[in-house]
């Protein structure tokens, strides 16, 4: 759709590519939130902390999503493609991940390992171009603001910056969903545990009295 594989990598090109890629990725985070919420109340137990961090995933992907659409409004054609594909994959996950969570995982973390390979290439044509292109441009270009508040880039943080950080993010999601692929049903989860959760919250509203007792 992006027809990213053909010729020079162009800010309207990454726009198209990460835009369509970003509306895609929020899914799978959200689904598998949504089956795991539901068969918690269905089966009266306990979700393992799984439920959150899945949560967490697909928010990230939104924030993703909303940085670049500060930077350029989509197109009605983008708008309607994505109606399209959040219809078709939102569907289609919902169906798999209630069969097969184990292979959604999976799929999920080599989908995200390409998201890397984009942001990557990104991050190259952005350090790589001439001064004179428009690539170049992100180097010194400042973020929008919703991005350097979200991931603490600082007054001074840049396109290039925001887009490591995006790619940090998408190898986080690559490395949890084949962590989870081998969790197996009920399993507390060893990338976030909600008692420990509980337990820094907790210390930090003890924190807080204690001081304004002082």
């Amino acid at each position: 759709v992006s027809l990213w594989n053909y010729g020079e990598i162009t800010p309207s090109k990454v726009y198209r590519r990460v835009i369509f890629l970003e509306t895609v990725a929020g899914i799978p985070g959200f689904v598998a939130a949504m089956v795991r919420h539901f068969r918690s109340l269905r089966t009266f137990s306990r979700d393992g902390g799984m439920l959150q961090m899945f949560l967490d995933e697909a928010n990230n992907e939104r924030m993703h999503l909303l940085t670049f659409v500060k930077m350029r409004n989509p197109s009605h054609l983008t708008r309607g493609l994505v109606l399209i594909s959040q219809s078709v994959v939102g569907a289609g996950f919902f169906i798999l991940y209630n069969i097969s969570p184990n292979f959604c995982h999976r799929f999920v973390g080599y989908v995200e390992e390409e998201a890397c390979h984009t942001y990557t290439d990104i991050i190259k044509a952005i350090e790589n171009s001439p001064e004179t292109s428009e690539m170049s441009k992100w180097r010194t270009e400042l973020a929008p603001s919703i991005a350097r508040g979200y991931w603490n880039l600082g007054e001074a943080g840049t396109v290039l910056d925001m887009m490591y950080a995006i790619r940090a993010d998408e190898a986080e999601h690559r490395d949890v969903n084949h962590v989870c692929t081998g969790i197996k049903e009920g399993q507390v989860n060893p990338l976030y545990n909600p008692q420990d959760e509980f337990d820094k919250m907790l210390k930090k509203y003890v924190k807080d009295i204690m001081s304004k007792k002082k």
